[in-house]
């Protein structure tokens, strides 16, 4: 299967559990691998066969952007389902970093993998 990705999108929210980390928002990174079938797009270069990558960034960055997560591993799984459900993606992989949360690191997050076996309701 032919992958899409999407890599290193910054966007800025509130993400933490600690008092000060709900007072300011913080830069999350993500890097997204997405299974999807490219031959229909390639053959007939329609954008409406592609998975529109553009689109993909705009939803992430409307929904994080506007959201409050205690923790990376909710928002990662909300992520995932967004994906899941309104793109029809087959399966995913999903990298969710916090750049600086911790002295010394470069980031810190989860990495998640996801099918449509896995769609919520």
């Amino acid at each position: 299967m032919d992958k899409v990705f999407i890599d290193g999108l910054e966007i800025e929210t509130i993400i933490g559990i600690y008092d000060w980390e709900r007072e300011i928002k913080q830069i999350v990174r993500i890097d997204l691998e997405m299974e999807w079938d490219n031959k229909p797009a390639a053959q007939s270069e329609d954008i409406q066969f592609a998975l529109n990558y553009k689109d993909v960034s705009k939803r992430l960055i409307s929904f994080i952007g506007g959201s409050e997560f205690l923790l990376v591993e909710t928002m990662a799984e909300a992520i995932a389902q967004i994906l899941l459900k309104e793109f029809d993606i087959p399966t995913l992989k999903l990298k969710l970093s916090k750049p600086g949360a911790i002295r010394g690191a470069k980031a810190v997050g989860v990495m998640i993998e996801r099918n449509s076996a896995d769609k919520e309701g």
